[in-house]
């Protein structure tokens, strides 16, 4: 079957015009055909090779082979009844020529076919009944194309010429003019002015009416027709839009006629001929036609399991035969769908189909319905998994319906017992959908015993709402259960509960850390950006560098107690080591990074009156031994850590071998908070880092790379910005117990929220303060409107728009204590003064300070000030 399928939509494909075979013999079609059967271009090419070497015997088996496979085009049918005409010799051969064409009008509804017909079986008539014949096509052409718009009207004229032919009586012509004209169809005002000519006494006025009435129709009419004239084929657009005016009119031979002028160009469209039966089905409902056309769709589009399960559903509404049914059922096994899951729908609705008919008293049709159930899960595991790598049915609902039957209609409990053991092997156990519907069949036809094991096996087997599944087997015990049955499920439903709640939280934490770790890498990557841009913008700019502050400033605003000065001189690991900033708040993007490298004297470093001395503690490792690939950079120490370099060697001994602890120190020999720690092994680096953020000394540590920052440019810690951020806001006031999921709650009332942020201190205490970033500004601005002033635990909120104050010194080259006064003058922000807005000068000093006093050349100047001497300053510093 999986043959048939790959030949079949082969087949289909070329006769969309995906394939045109190039071929000067019969024998290369004859060869290709052995191969594949389905090839529709290959019989064409046979046909029209066998044609030109006027081989009628091999043509004519050529043309029967290819009808018997695929429906015929008007040309081809054509072409073949045109040839059997030309070899008739006697009577019994017109009998043949009449079978192939009843063959013919049934493919497709064509008006040139027709009136082919009418014209051979006029040839005919001198047979005794001929001319009775002959009406009958005639009649069976004017219901078939006679409404046909464009082209109908060339059958009403052959019937009409027939008629005056035979000199047969003027009431049948009279009838004919008459029915043609209540028919609205093109250049029917010829066919008006014909009659009235004709007729002796004019045309009656009834006759008038109904050709007016069909006339206002053509109008109505002409706008869909004329945009179906001058489109390009396939013209499946303007024929949708005809068919939806005419199923509006509601005429259901107009509907009729022009869904098969859409079918004769659109045969492969299995949409066009599944709306077709259906309307065929709810509206005409006639056998014949309703039959004739579904029999049509599969034949043209048999990849489609929908045509097929429709024409099943119509041959037992119609009551056709059981083996009808049967055979067109093994027919669509043979057609080549093309997904697994439509194997399980045909089989379910042949399944039905037999179900239907079993009466349950008699045992010979209800072992054909099991003998039918069993061949379809054989088909399924074999066949569909073999092509498909699946059996299309993952949660046996063929087994389903199998077992429900069994318990239902032939109280059967021990063999549905037996399919739903074999569904929950083939992997549905962990489903409680599956085991609840498993209770439920038990429940309505078993016993409660075999209830509450099915129960007690859900618990211990679901995976996805195992809390469901544990509710469902107490509310059982309740109802049905002994106090010893109850206090088994309930032992049985923690146990289940705690495990879950286990892993969940376990699932949960490693998803938030891998969630962090891609946050961070991504903020990594942008920060590197976005440094080299600003690092090729200021290349030529000069002055000193800028504070630790001001190179990591907090994007939204939070003031960290950050070191004032860089660190000159320590020469750990080849590098200076630098104050970075530390972001508080666990789980977010910011940490110390590795300083960067500098040239320095091995053994020494500068102090900061820039001269050499040695380093605080002796090197025991050469620079060249110094490797950054085994190391790793540990930061948010405690400054008052003791014996960092114990404690350290401790904390990192079951990561591998310790070759050194670099601790870096100030000039003075205080701690700085990090150090460097190298191993022996690369592959201690990796376990090293799984211990980020455990504690030491009940302080949380960073566990970073070692980035040489020289070699390294784009390495950079998260730095926050400080501009006002209108989708974000600034809460202050929060209770210090408040949490992420509380704020979260309070906030998404007003808006999508995108992340919060908690601020702590460097302990990682909270400070009552977070930022909020919503999805865009209106929501921000309705969170203030709504919260702002609002409780929460007793606590008044106070909420705004993010709007952090700025961190950058205007004059940087004036000294620290110009620059305190300057700053001193400075007003406050909105928040009040920021904690680096500090003065550095002696109150003494600008106390004194003329308010119009500028610093120039590091002294303080007043208008028509006198300059002060060495002893003036002394004096005033000495309060004499």
């Amino acid at each position: 079957s999986s043959r048939t399928h790959l030949l079949v939509y082969t087949g289909y494909t070329q006769r969309c015009g995906c394939y045109n075979a190039n071929v000067n013999t019969p024998h290369v079609p004859f060869l290709q055909l052995s191969i594949n059967a389905f090839d529709y271009n290959c019989h064409v090419d046979l046909i029209k090779l066998l044609q030109q070497e006027g081989k009628l015997h091999r043509l004519r088996k050529a043309r029967q082979k290819m009808s018997e496979l695929f429906p015929l085009t008007e040309e081809i049918w054509l072409d073949w009844l045109k040839d059997e005409i030309r070899l008739t010799e006697d009577e019994s051969d017109r009998e043949k020529v009449y079978e192939l064409f009843e063959r013919a009008v049934k493919d497709y509804v064509c008006p040139e076919i027709w009136l082919e017909y009418v014209q051979y079986s006029i040839g005919g008539m001198g047979a005794q009944g001929g001319i009775e014949r002959v009406r009958s096509i005639f009649e069976r052409a004017l219901t078939a194309v006679g409404l046909h718009m464009t082209k109908g009207a060339s059958i009403w004229e052959a019937y009409r010429e027939f008629e005056i032919l035979l000199n047969a009586q003027l009431e049948r012509i009279h009838t004919l003019f008459r029915r043609q004209l209540a028919v609205p169809l093109m250049d029917m005002e010829g066919t008006y002015a014909e009659y009235a000519d004709w007729a002796d006494d004019g045309v009656p006025e009834t006759v008038t009416h109904q050709y007016r009435r069909a006339l206002q129709q053509l109008e109505k009419c002409k706008p869909v027709e004329e945009a179906l004239l001058v489109s390009e084929p396939p013209k499946l657009a303007e024929y949708q839009a005809y068919i939806d005016f005419e199923m509006k009119e509601g005429d259901p031979a107009r509907v009729q006629i022009i869904f098969e002028r859409a079918l004769a160009e659109n045969c492969l469209v299995p949409d066009l001929w599944f709306k077709y039966t259906t309307y065929l089905d709810r509206q005409l409902k006639i056998k014949d036609l309703v039959l004739s056309a579904h029999e049509r769709a599969v034949r043209n589009c048999p990849w489609t399991m929908g045509l097929w399960k429709s024409y099943l559903l119509a041959l037992e509404r119609h009551g056709a035969d059981h083996q009808t049914v049967t055979d067109v059922f093994e027919k669509a096994l043979n057609a080549g769908f093309i997904q697994a899951t439509d194997y399980v729908e045909i089989w379910q609705s042949n399944l039905g189909y037999l179900r239907r008919r079993v009466d349950f008293k008699w045992s010979r049709e209800l072992d054909e319905l099991r003998a039918a159930f069993a061949r379809s899960l054989d088909y399924l595991k074999q066949d569909v998994e073999e092509r498909f790598s699946e059996s299309g049915d993952l949660s046996c609902t063929i087994m389903q319906v199998w077992a429900r039957i069994e318990a239902l209609h032939c109280k059967n409990m021990q063999k549905a017992r037996e399919l739903w053991d074999s569904i929950m092997t083939k992997g549905n156990a962990k489903y409680a959908n599956m085991w609840l519907e498993y209770y439920n069949l038990e429940r309505s036809y078993g016993d409660a015993a075999h209830c509450r094991k099915a129960l007690h096996r859900a618990v211990q087997c679901t995976s996805d709402y195992p809390e469901h599944v544990c509710d469902v087997l107490l509310n059982f015990e309740r109802v049905e259960g002994s106090l010893e049955d109850w206090d088994a499920a309930v032992q049985k439903t923690e146990t289940k509960l705690n495990r879950v709640n286990e892993q969940r939280v376990a699932e949960k934490e490693a998803l938030l850390t891998r969630q962090e770790e891609e946050k961070a890498e991504h903020r990594r990557k942008a920060k590197a950006d976005k440094k080299a841009q600003k690092k090729s913008q200021k290349a030529n700019r000069t002055g000193d560098k800028r504070k630790a502050e001001d190179e990591y400033e907090e994007e939204w605003g939070e003031d960290e107690e950050l070191p004032s000065k860089r660190l000159r001189g320590e020469e750990g690991f080849g590098s200076t080591a630098t104050e970075e900033l530390m972001e508080t708040e666990s789980g977010l993007f910011g940490r110390r990074a590795p300083p960067p490298r500098k040239s320095e004297p091995p053994g020494f470093h500068k102090n900061q009156q820039g001269l050499s001395e040695a380093p605080r503690q002796p090197q025991d490792m050469s620079k060249e031994q110094r490797k950054d690939e085994d190391s790793v950079f540990v930061s948010n120490l405690a400054f008052n850590l003791e014996d960092p370099e114990g404690k350290l060697r401790t904390f990192f001994q079951g990561c591998g071998t310790v070759q050194q602890v670099r601790p870096v120190f100030t000039v003075k020999g205080a701690f700085r908070g990090y150090c460097y720690v190298q191993f022996e092994d690369r592959l201690a680096v990796a376990e090293a880092l799984k211990l980020d953020r455990q504690e030491v000394d009940g302080r949380p540590i960073y566990v970073s790379p070692c980035v040489d920052k020289n070699k390294n440019p784009d390495f950079k810690v998260f730095k926050y910005k400080t501009a006002v951020e209108q989708h974000k806001i600034f809460i202050s006031g929060l209770p210090y117990s408040c949490t992420k999921e509380t704020l979260e709650d309070l906030c998404k009332q007003h808006g999508t929220v995108k992340a919060i942020r908690l601020i702590t201190n460097r302990s990682g205490k909270p400070k009552g303060l977070a930022y909020v970033e919503y999805e865009n500004e209106a929501q921000a601005s309705q969170a203030v409107l709504k919260m702002d002033g609002t409780m929460l635990e007793n606590f008044t909120l106070s909420v705004a728009i993010s709007n952090p104050p700025s961190r950058k010194m205007e004059d940087k080259a004036a000294p620290s204590r110009i620059l305190g006064a300057a700053m001193m003058r400075q007003p406050q922000g909105a928040r009040g003064k920021g904690r680096t807005q500090i003065s550095l000068l002696p109150r003494s000093l600008y106390r004194q300070s003329d308010p119009d006093a500028k610093a120039e050349n590091g002294t303080i100047s007043a208008p028509h000030a006198t300059s002060l001497s060495n002893e003036d300053f002394a004096r005033m510093l000495l309060k004499k």
